[in-house]
């Protein structure tokens, strides 16, 4: 079994990273261009032949590229997307018409459980952000010996939430929002709304926010998990990378303390991190699909908004 996550993109400029598992790519999110998705591709040793489907967490204009939907349909890559997000994508653009003609598009709910390839599944999780629904996701393989390993990913979201650390239990990969300082995003020339915006339930974690929610996720899973910790999202204005990293490596210091922590980029992609089984994978805190199915809580998405403003879709 050959499998790797990697972040090309992270940021308000456009988000985009690549899960492989036996010669099967998903593409989480996928707010660049296609040029730019070709080049980050290559520089992380992948190509378009080695993506065979996508997955969008909200529709804000930095997780999904009209372009890069042209892409899919030409290369006949299925995309996988809430209701609701189709909705907006067919008024904000034409691309995803040839994708329905295709019939290369895929829907997801919070209650479903999604069987995306032999052995790999994708839990959507709602979570609190001003582009409504927003999901993370949990992805998790099996092979024959049971689950051998799992992924986290949640970019956009202004707070955590029980279901979070729930989903999010046991993971060996930790991919999670470390937006801004506090200090800095209040001390920073943008506009007031903005800053109340981003320092809202809705809006994007902070750095000491993101470290909570971390330390929960690490104390919720019992020894050794995570092993790795993916810092997305950070802002170019209110943050700095070894700003994060401390606060990061510090929130798993007692918990996971062996764990590596990687700080996403936004100009180019970040390390490949290889997943394989483990030697304590039988213990971790994790359920079958169709058992997670019948436990799935899930708060219910609220009303649908889609923010005008500018600097919402950021």
């Amino acid at each position: 079994m050959t499998a790797r996550f990697t972040v090309l993109a992270s940021g308000s400029g456009g988000n985009a990273s690549l899960l492989e598992v036996n010669g099967f790519g998903l593409l989480i999110d996928c707010g660049l261009p296609a040029k730019e998705l070709t080049s980050r591709l290559a520089t992380a040793g992948a190509s378009w032949d080695r993506v065979h489907a996508a997955i969008i967490s909200h529709t804000h204009t930095d997780h999904w590229s009209p372009r890069a939907l042209s892409a899919f349909r030409q290369r006949k890559i299925a995309l996988y997307a809430h209701p609701a997000h189709l909705d907006h994508l067919s008024l904000a653009t034409s691309s995803l018409a040839p994708l329905h003609r295709a019939k290369l598009v895929r829907t997801y709910t919070a209650e479903t459980i999604l069987e995306i390839a032999p052995g790999l599944t994708g839990r959507p999780v709602w979570v609190s952000h001003d582009s409504e629904p927003t999901f993370g996701f949990r992805f998790d393989f099996h092979d024959a010996d049971g689950q051998a390993w799992s992924v986290g990913y949640a970019a956009d979201l202004g707070c955590g939430s029980e279901e979070l650390v729930e989903a999010f239990t046991g993971v060996d990969v930790l991919a999670i929002e470390y937006n801004h300082d506090e200090k800095m995003e209040r001390a920073s020339k943008r506009p007031i709304f903005l800053v109340q915006r981003v320092l809202g339930d809705q809006g994007h974690l902070s750095n000491r926010q993101a470290a909570d929610l971390t330390r929960a996720i690490a104390a919720r899973s019992g020894p050794m998990f995570p092993l790795h910790l993916v810092q997305l999202h950070l802002s170019e204005e209110c943050n700095l990378p070894l700003l994060a990293e401390s606060v990061g490596r510090n929130a798993l210091a007692d918990l996971a303390p062996s764990a590596t922590v990687t700080t996403a980029k936004q100009d180019r992609p970040s390390r490949s991190i290889a997943l394989s089984r483990h030697a304590h994978s039988p213990h971790r805190r994790a359920t079958r699909p169709d058992v997670i199915h019948s436990r799935l809580t899930l708060a219910a998405p609220r009303a649908r908004r889609h923010p005008v403003l500018p600097g919402f879709d950021r």
